[in-house]
């Protein structure tokens, strides 16, 4: 149940990092328990939690009552099933620097902006305590009598991330008046970031957009899932448009308006175009073409290129912390999808 500041829910983070969950404390209420509160259950039940951390445990589902979310007045009574999960990742004093090769897009005094390859994720946390972008900036950003030692986190200032097999930009910010001003400009929506993806099917419009709740699956607690109708979730707003169209897959501009977790891809399976090769989300099969074997190959041959979803935070705009300047970044498209769209094109052409 575990929740720093910097990851609050006010703080909109485009294609956010998945946070790993596991299974916390599993709870068969007593037969002789009053009916009470869950916030106040599990405040009674866990070591050391306040009201504040349940209850934005409470709100980011991550406690379940019988299996399903709940509000923090809902009452418990014999007989349920309470379970809570953790996002816990290592104390803000486990960060260990490590040097790498970061592919820097710009720095100054405040700022640093950074092109991440898919594959590397952003911050440590279950199963990756080492080898995170959050590694190598805080080996980059801290003196040389420093790098040697296990430092606090919030001299790396993360204002936002994006998933592990996310190609693409990322900002932080390397002090804390610099956080609080980009941090103040996502929750506002003012940030502005265009992605570049590959996404299964034709379009009927060649532009939209795609407003569902994004909340997580309510069996897969790892997953998220969209939520057209009633509150469940958060409130997500994604715009897309059609840059072209290989007749089974399309490629697209995404530009986010809100940044929930994994929004980019939950929405585009909403819609019924699941990302192209996006393992979590139904992408990583044949969503759209041919019963040929030789179409299968192609395909097969793109997902060996590809093994990753084809998305790509190509654009990121902000307004500087101190200067006041507009400040807008962009990215090459990487060589593993570059192949992958030039394929399309060339498959396209022969079919015609």
């Amino acid at each position: 149940m575990h929740t720093e500041e910097w990851e609050d829910e006010e703080l909109p983070e485009s294609e956010v990092e998945e946070k790993e969950l596991t299974e916390r404390l599993r709870i068969i209420v007593d037969k002789g328990q009053e009916p009470l509160r869950v916030d106040k259950f599990v405040m009674n039940r866990v070591e050391g939690a306040t009201r504040n951390k349940i209850q934005v445990a409470i709100d980011e589902e991550m406690v379940l009552v019988d299996g399903k979310p709940v509000k923090a007045n809902f009452r418990v009574k014999p007989g349920m099933e309470v379970v809570i999960f953790d996002n816990r990742r290592p104390d803000r004093t486990d960060i260990i620097p490590e040097p790498m090769d970061l592919d820097i897009a710009y720095e100054d005094d405040d700022v640093l902006v950074i092109n991440k390859k898919a594959g590397m994720v952003v911050h440590p946390g279950s199963g990756n305590y080492s080898g995170t972008l959050v590694n190598g900036v805080a080996w980059y950003l801290n003196p040389e009598e420093d790098k040697n030692r296990i430092i606090d986190l919030p001299r790396v200032g993360l204002v936002h991330r994006i998933d592990k097999d996310t190609s693409g930009l990322i900002l932080v910010a390397k002090n804390e008046a610099a956080a609080k001003h980009l941090s103040l400009q996502f929750q506002e929506h003012t940030i502005h970031r265009r992605y570049i993806a590959l996404a299964w099917g034709h379009f009927e419009s060649p532009e939209g957009t795609i407003t569902a709740n994004i909340g997580r699956n309510m069996r897969f607690r790892k997953k998220m899932d969209a939520f057209p109708d009633g509150d469940h979730g958060k409130h997500a707003v994604t715009h897309y448009k059609v840059l072209e169209e290989f007749h089974y897959v399309s490629l697209l501009e995404f530009r986010l308006e809100t940044g929930r977790t994994h929004q980019i891809r939950v929405h585009s399976r909403l819609i019924g175009h699941p990302l192209f090769n996006d393992e979590t989300y139904g992408g990583d099969r044949i969503v759209k073409g041919t019963v040929y074997s030789k179409y299968k190959q192609f395909v097969d041959n793109c997902f060996k290129i590809l093994p990753r979803q084809a998305l790509h935070a190509k654009e990121l705009g902000f307004v500087h912390p101190v200067t006041g300047e507009n400040m807008l970044f962009t990215s090459d498209i990487p060589l593993d999808m570059e192949q992958v769209i030039e394929k399309w094109r060339k498959y396209i052409v022969k079919e015609q």
